[in-house]
């Protein structure tokens, strides 16, 4: 791959991409009938999905136990028209009669041959020497997902025209809502007029336009429940979709924050210092967007992204300039939060920043304690903020309760802000205290009183003015702020929605109770704490300090 941001330095199923150039043509456009040759990008989102574990073990009395792939399933998010429907399509056909289920190790001279496995075209691949080899799946179950009929038909109609157009159909047989392939394999279609498909024994599930799936239109479920059914058989799945509105709670958001390490996930947004609304900036975004994709027009795109920025600019931002975006009622924009991050703002090689033993900080902190995260910022006096570490394993001050048994573990968050202390120079914490009043006034006690201050959100005029300081603190020409680039802080501000209150205020809400916004709250007691140490000009003196690491 000549594409120097794609590196395959890792056994993968090379046999995929090859079969697929092979046995499925150009379904529509000029190109109808000739050959189907993988983009780079596509090329690459098809080798990672199958990645092979260097570790796999072929077992040929049942090939799937032990999974051998690296992923269990995929995530590929990017604009609209970048061939995302027919690459899903090749895709698809290949899990129904190419050679997708890991198979061992090649030794010298193995191959793989059409003749023996349904297909009478002729090809033939010959393995390299301790390549990761393929094989058919006995009885494929292929379901293709989406919103609606004509939303499936995006990619279920390649699928029928690589069929017709090429030597598949010595394999396949053609229906208006389902493929046969052999005797008991199929692709099929499911939306959510055909729930009663659910629950079969699928091999693979290609869903598309994850994005809209949620709990109103009940594909949340759907996708769910395919997932698990591939799991039961060994099989795995595929999300395709634009860029997600963070507002809705979607498949695709959830699949995207999640922390699952065996989730591929491809999105390569455009630079976030491009701004969507100068003209000359979004077509550079659109460039860079379709730079992979030679196939597309790029004025037109322009065109078409124009006049639907006159109505919605977040939809066209999204579909078009790929970028995760809220409707109406953000608090922040996620690019201008983005753009702060420190790292970005120095020349190319800087490493990044550490903060020193000693250095004077400002704390925020909004606890919790079953439900909603809690979560420990830190802000220098030139105005770095960044989530601080602790415990030998150097965790983020971060605690999500669902990864502690449903419960924040208090105790280890104690022991954090105790070697916060002993590290920095704390200078002052503010605290919402909803449920940490003892926690609050123990630590006050031990370190001060003007040190850990209750600071409580609840109060209208003095929160506004906190949530407002910051969003200027962020955007203004000229400012100072930056930040570590956490990424849960990023998801956190990205989810924050401004809720309006009496006298023109408004506080700070989330758009649905799993999208979290506690990072956005402790970042801006923060801030608050930053602004008032400054206004007192109560700064001190760096001081070196000996800090003991434990190896």
């Amino acid at each position: 791959m000549a594409d120097d941001r794609y590196v395959v330095d890792f056994p993968t199923l090379w046999i995929v991409p090859d079969w697929i150039e092979r046995h499925c043509p150009q379904p529509d456009r000029f190109g109808r009938g000739g050959p189907f040759k993988l983009y780079e990008t596509q090329l690459w989102w098809t080798l990672n999905h199958y990645r092979v574990k260097p570790t796999a073990v072929w077992r040929p009395e049942n090939p799937l136990l032990g999974p051998a792939f690296y992923y269990r399933r995929s995530q590929i998010m990017g604009p609209q028209k970048i061939g995302k429907g027919p690459w899903s399509a090749s895709i698809c056909l290949a899990e129904g009669g190419g050679p997708t289920l890991f198979a061992g190790w090649a030794e010298a001279g193995d191959v793989y041959r059409c003749d023996d496995n349904g297909c009478g075209c002729g090809w033939v691949y010959e393995y390299e020497l301790g390549e990761p080899k393929g094989m058919r799946w006995p009885t494929p179950l292929i379901q293709i997902t989406a919103t609606s009929e004509d939303q499936t038909d995006n990619i279920y109609r390649h699928v029928k025209a690589m069929i017709r157009l090429g030597p598949l159909s010595d394999l396949m047989r053609v229906g208006e809502d389902m493929v046969r392939i052999g005797l008991e394999g199929e692709i099929d279609t499911v939306t959510t007029g055909a729930l009663s498909k659910l629950g079969n024994p699928v091999t693979f599930a290609m869903q598309d336009e994850t994005g809209l799936y949620n709990d109103t239109n009940k594909l949340r479920k759907v996708a769910e429940t395919q997932r698990r059914g591939a799991a039961g058989m060994g099989g795995r799945s595929m999300e395709t979709t634009n860029p997600f509105d963070p507002a809705e709670d979607s498949v695709a958001q959830r699949t995207y924050e999640s922390a699952a390490a065996d989730v591929f996930r491809f999105y390569e947004p455009p630079p976030v210092n491009w701004s969507y609304r100068n003209k000359r900036e979004r077509r550079k975004i659109h460039a860079f967007n379709y730079a992979g994709f030679p196939h597309n027009d790029i004025d037109g795109i322009d065109a078409e992204a124009a006049e639907l920025a006159e109505k919605d600019p977040p939809q066209a931002e999204r579909y078009y300039g790929n970028r995760l975006v809220y409707g109406a009622g953000t608090w922040l924009e996620g690019d201008r939060w983005d753009a702060r991050e420190w790292l970005r703002l120095q020349p190319a090689g800087t490493p990044a920043r550490v903060v020193p033993a000693g250095t004077p900080v400002v704390a925020g902190f909004d606890g919790s304690d079953t439900d909603d995260w809690s979560v420990i910022r830190l802000q220098t006096e030139d105005g770095y903020q960044f989530t601080p570490r602790y415990g030998p394993d150097r965790l983020p001050c971060i605690w999500d309760p669902a990864q502690h048994g449903g419960q924040v573990p208090r105790l280890e968050v104690r022991a954090a802000w105790d070697e916060i202390v002993d590290t920095y120079q704390l200078v002052r914490a503010y605290l919402d205290p909803p449920g940490w009043k003892t926690e609050i006034d123990e630590l006050a006690e031990r370190h001060g009183e003007r040190v850990f201050v209750r600071w409580e959100t609840y109060r209208l005029v003095q929160m506004h003015a906190a949530v407002a300081r910051l969003h200027t603190d962020v955007t203004k020409s000229g400012t100072v702020f930056t930040h570590d680039g956490d990424q849960v802080i990023a998801v956190h501000v990205r989810n924050t929605r401004k809720l309006p209150r009496p006298g023109q205020r408004y506080v700070l809400g989330k758009p649905s109770q799993a999208q979290k916004i506690d990072g956005t709250v402790s970042s801006v007691l923060c801030n608050e704490a930053a602004g008032d140490v400054t206004a007192a000009k109560a700064w001190p003196r760096a001081q070196s300090r000996q800090v003991l690491v434990f190896r």
